[in-house]
């Protein structure tokens, strides 16, 4: 996963980024509560909405920035969504896109909840590139 390909950077002039994942707008534009799934990271139980493969890639992601594991479910997890705000963040009338590729996440969280985890998605995108930039060194001789 190549970290140009992922584009850590939210719209500032409040237009959305494009999505051009078919499947992604598909997810996006769905009235149906059985398109959100629910990001699992550390203690968060975070709604979110994209297709499947942008949502594997923004899970992957996320858990470069965590000890534990960083979970997908495509159900209502058992001890539901902890918080308040979050529970009820899908009544809100917008929310930003965060792109990944050539499609995009919808993190439908509180604000508190939904910054944290699209920071944890920028700093896990400094982490990959950092795991995969070249350091510079000849590789070893061959015999």
């Amino acid at each position: 996963m190549p970290s140009t390909d992922l584009d850590p950077s939210q719209s500032d002039g409040g237009e959305e980024p494009p999505v051009r994942c078919e499947a992604c707008r598909s997810a996006l534009e769905s009235e149906s509560e059985q398109t959100v799934s629910f990001l699992l990271v550390d203690q968060l139980t975070i709604p979110v909405l994209s297709c499947d493969d942008h949502l594997r890639e923004f899970t992957s992601v996320c858990g470069l920035t965590t000890e534990g594991s960083a979970d997908l479910l495509d159900h209502r997890p058992a001890g539901g969504v902890r918080c308040p705000g979050c529970r009820n963040a899908r009544y809100e009338p917008s929310h930003p896109i965060v792109p990944v590729r050539e499609g995009g996440v919808v993190v439908t969280a509180c604000p508190t909840h939904q910054s944290a985890i699209v920071e944890r998605f920028r700093a896990g995108l400094r982490t990959h590139e950092q795991l995969t930039a070249t350091l510079g060194t000849t590789p070893p001789a061959t015999r």
